[in-house]
């Protein structure tokens, strides 16, 4: 179970972590910014196994993938929003950060959340509901199981797929 931080629509990679860090290539430093200019608690608040909600559009902008490197590194369960932006999306996949496609306008700012992947639901705790999600394909579940492509590409040449 984790805690929502929701943002609106429209967020932008350079909100996500801001382009003078991108000559941060560890994760775990990129994590220490993640959005500093709208949320500065964020960073130091956020526990692992906490989500990201947010509206439509969800990290337009840039393709560079340092944002969703370094929201992963932050400990986050999953982004959940209306819709993304197909390369972050893409991107997201690539090193294995969930995102999952819902209607997110009955989660609000510190509602408790936990996923139930297996029947496609989001579980509101805070307010007592179920939310539908469309679960991803078979295969992009796998990606984001084994924690990106490069470790799903390795486990398809060990023969374990």
């Amino acid at each position: 179970m984790g805690r929502a931080w929701k943002f609106g629509d429209n967020v932008d990679t350079d909100v996500i972590i801001q382009g003078k860090y991108l000559v941060i290539n560890d994760p775990k430093e990129l994590a220490k910014h993640v959005f500093e200019n709208v949320r500065p608690e964020f960073a130091k608040e956020v526990k692992k196994g906490d989500f990201v909600v947010a509206g439509e559009n969800f990290g337009c902008g840039s393709s560079r993938e340092h944002a969703p490197l370094a929201l992963k590194a932050t400990g986050i369960e999953a982004v959940l929003a209306k819709s993304f932006a197909r390369i972050f999306f893409r991107n997201s996949v690539n090193i294995g950060l969930r995102v999952i496609e819902c209607d997110t306008s009955k989660i609000d700012d510190g509602d408790e959340l936990e996923i139930d992947y297996d029947k496609g639901v989001i579980i509101n705790k805070t307010k007592g509901i179920e939310l539908p999600f469309k679960k991803p394909p078979e295969f992009v579940e796998e990606i984001m199981r084994r924690g990106g492509l490069v470790n799903f590409a390795r486990a398809i040449l060990r023969g374990e797929i």
